[in-house]
């Protein structure tokens, strides 16, 4: 099969499409012969509102270059309207090969002075809003035996950072998620992989923001403006996650795929790098003599994403 017919007539389900990576991916694939669902509530980066004019407008440009697309207003955070968004795709095409959730809000606090109400609703619209609608979309997957679903994780989740307890541990359960809906759903021939991308974006300068003005507080002078270099942009995620959802990626399945700027990384998972034991079990005294020397070369540093990736784009 061609590149050029990897994403024909595939009915592609986008969340969070109406601005950022998911208006990017909706513009992509309708440009390559899919059909997309945008779905948007159309709320701002930090969860107010809603207005359906921004998933109409990624709609209007598709239509408007000859593609095919429906626009979705519902929110994600909900069984109710989750279950509406993959009604959307089934009433316009009859059918739904992917789902991409990428819908999600950002409320950023240290940690200690985070609301719980801040954390409920950021957690709510991501993880939650990732389960539901994957949830709503798998008897469609299971009927036609086939299917793919893909997440936006991030590396403030599986890397982290400051200011985003919320939102760094809504994107640590989505990459846990996927994985587990892999296992599940791997008899019905169906993938699903998440993403950590990176890219500059109004919620990135957000974050970059605040963390900026965390760490004026503790005297330290890191320039976190230096790090808009080591960001690429949603242009350049939306070819590797529209690629994840075809046929090509057939065998790729409970992965964690970053993109940034040209760069594809794939992400290491949970497992055992070291192991101490004693046959004749712990005591507080051994495992202060063994413990922390056998394991301290191996301790993950506590850097944030920034430091890790701290070489600008390719």
């Amino acid at each position: 099969m061609s590149h050029t017919e990897l994403l024909r007539d595939k009915v592609v389900v986008i969340t969070g499409g109406g601005s950022g990576i998911g208006r990017e991916l909706a513009l992509f694939i309708a440009a390559h012969g899919g059909k997309v669902v945008v779905n948007d509530l159309g709320t701002s980066p930090s969860g107010e509102g809603a207005d359906l004019s921004s998933a109409e407008t990624v709609v209007n440009e598709i239509r408007a270059a000859g593609g095919e697309a429906v626009a979705n207003g519902d929110d994600v955070s909900t069984w109710v309207t989750a279950q509406r968004i993959i009604a959307t795709a089934m009433d316009a095409y009859g059918r739904v090969d992917a789902v991409v959730n990428s819908a999600g809000v950002m409320r950023h606090a240290a940690f200690e002075q985070m609301p719980p109400e801040d954390f409920d609703l950021v957690l709510k619209t991501h993880l939650n809003g990732t389960f539901y609608v994957s949830r709503a979309a798998a008897p469609v997957f299971q009927a036609q035996n086939s299917g793919a679903y893909l997440h936006m994780s991030s590396t403030t989740g599986l890397i982290g950072t400051m200011g985003v307890a919320n939102y760094g541990s809504a994107k640590a359960g989505i990459a846990g998620l996927s994985r587990l809906i892999a296992f599940d759903m791997k008899r019905y021939n169906v993938r699903s992989n998440c993403m950590a991308p990176s890219a500059r974006s109004r919620q990135w300068e957000r974050v970059n923001a605040f963390r900026q003005a965390e760490f004026a507080k503790t005297g330290a002078n890191t320039d976190f403006r230096q790090f808009r270099s080591t960001q690429g942009t949603a242009a350049q995620i939306a070819p590797v996650a529209a690629f994840l959802l075809t046929d090509g990626a057939r065998d790729i399945t409970g992965q964690i795929i970053g993109v940034r700027g040209n760069e594809i990384y794939l992400y290491s998972q949970p497992r055992p790098i070291r192991s101490v034991h004693r046959s004749e079990g712990w005591t507080l005294e051994g495992l202060e003599e063994q413990l922390v020397q056998a394991f301290r070369p191996s301790l993950t540093p506590l850097e944030t994403y920034g430091e890790v990736f701290s070489w600008p784009t390719i």
